[in-house]
């Protein structure tokens, strides 16, 4: 089932349309939405961006109540809320009530990437700078002298098309973003394709599809940042985490990786027990001190497991609410984030500040700066390929990390 309804014309716009027929539509759209949220689906407009364009919300409620808000403004998840052990819901994804707010100079300036598509390229590539098929290709250095995120005008920044959908597997919302050969510096003609899917199982299925008519770098990823206490509250510290990965990437001082793949045994980064994401981060180590905590890339256990096969990436347990989030993925990689930058400056949905180490993110992924890197794993995306991957978030309520 997809929903089809009347926005309204661009600035600049010469479509007319006769009264008759305009009331028509809008009799349809109205009749279609109506159904929509009966079946836990509802639209709304979230506002408009400077040049007129409407952005909208897509609001998708499971068989359990779950509830997700996304927007097609960078493809953004403004909320999810989901039970505690209690039964009580609450919103656990930091982000914002209005496109204002992430439209403002403010958040641009701070750039935390709340709940945004990432692309075309997830994470650092160094000196905004790589070299493909002979050619050497200038990217924007917005994070230092580095690219991150995929630019100044990244996916997080851009309308995509959007039509939400109900499947076997759940209801959720197809997100369609075409970026034109040399958008932000990449080659290319990149036709973009993410699905999100919010099952009764309580899991977020995020989909990614991709075509190019000529090879580039990709990696895509999801940016939320989580609190299991629910967004607004004080720090993730507590928040005990499992990472299923015996290696990271350690990086430089400007968190490039250095190319070395280093066991975690024996250091702040071995997550493969569960542990309180305080334990260790204020330990006397380079490496913690270069993110200002952890902002790295862990190596994920794949063992024998096929490319297209989903494994275990992470697993986030929180001990007052007894909520839990399990993350498997398709990707080798995946970057945790411990909310080091935040600092009070956003305040969130509820009006209480975001302050330092107030959420963290878990940005299944390649590795970062792979385009410069022959030792990694290749995120080069040919024009006879296919770019796929798939992400899923499950999430439950449990009296302790083991049940």
């Amino acid at each position: 089932m997809s929903l089809i309804y009347v926005q309204k014309a661009g600035v600049g716009s010469k479509v007319l349309l006769g009264v008759g027929l305009a009331v028509l539509m809008f009799n349809a759209a109205q009749a279609q939405t109506e159904t929509a949220a009966e079946s836990g689906m509802e639209v709304t407009v979230f506002g408009q961006l400077p040049d007129g364009r409407q952005v909208d919300v897509y609001q998708f409620t499971n068989a359990n109540g779950i509830e997700l808000r996304v927007t097609n403004y960078g493809g953004i998840i403004l909320s999810l809320k989901t039970p505690n052990l209690a039964g009580e819901f609450d919103d656990i994804a930091l982000g914002f009530d209005s496109l204002e707010t992430y439209l403002s100079e403010e958040y641009r300036q701070a750039n935390p990437y709340f709940g945004a598509i990432i692309g075309r390229y997830g994470n650092r590539i160094a000196g905004g700078r790589f070299a493909l098929n002979g050619e050497t290709y200038s990217l924007a250095t917005n994070d230092g002298n580095n690219h991150l995120h995929g630019g100044d005008q990244g996916f997080d920044k851009v309308l995509w098309e959007a039509e939400p959908f109900e499947s076997d597997e759940g209801t959720g919302l197809v997100l369609r973003y075409t970026s034109e050969d040399g958008e932000e510096g990449y080659p290319g003609r990149l036709e973009t394709e993410v699905t999100y899917t919010l099952t009764d199982n309580d899991e977020l299925m995020v989909d990614y599809r991709a075509v190019t008519d000529k090879a580039t770098p990709i990696n895509l990823t999801q940016h939320s940042y989580f609190n299991l206490k629910g967004e607004g509250s004080d720090t993730i510290l507590d928040h005990q985490l499992m990472i299923n990965a015996p290696a990271f990437t350690p990086v430089n001082d400007t968190l490039i990786p250095t190319g070395e793949i280093r066991a975690v045994d024996g250091t702040p980064f071995d997550f493969t027990q569960a542990t309180p994401i305080g334990e260790r981060i204020e330990q006397d180590n380079e490496q913690l001190a270069f993110g200002g905590g952890y902002d790295h890339n862990f190596v994920l256990a794949r063992d024998n497991a096929a490319s297209d096969e989903l494994v275990l990436a992470a697993k986030v347990w929180e001990p007052q609410s007894g909520r839990m989030v399990e993350i498997t993925t398709t990707e080798p990689a995946i970057q945790f984030y411990s909310g080091n930058f935040l600092n009070g400056d956003l305040t969130g949905k509820q009006g209480k500040a975001y302050g330092h180490r107030s959420g963290f993110a878990l940005e299944t992924q390649h590795y970062p700066d792979s385009p410069n890197q022959d030792a990694f794993p290749s995120t080069i995306l040919e024009p006879d390929d296919t770019y796929l991957s798939r992400t899923v978030y499950r999430f439950s309520a449990q009296e302790s990390f083991d049940e």
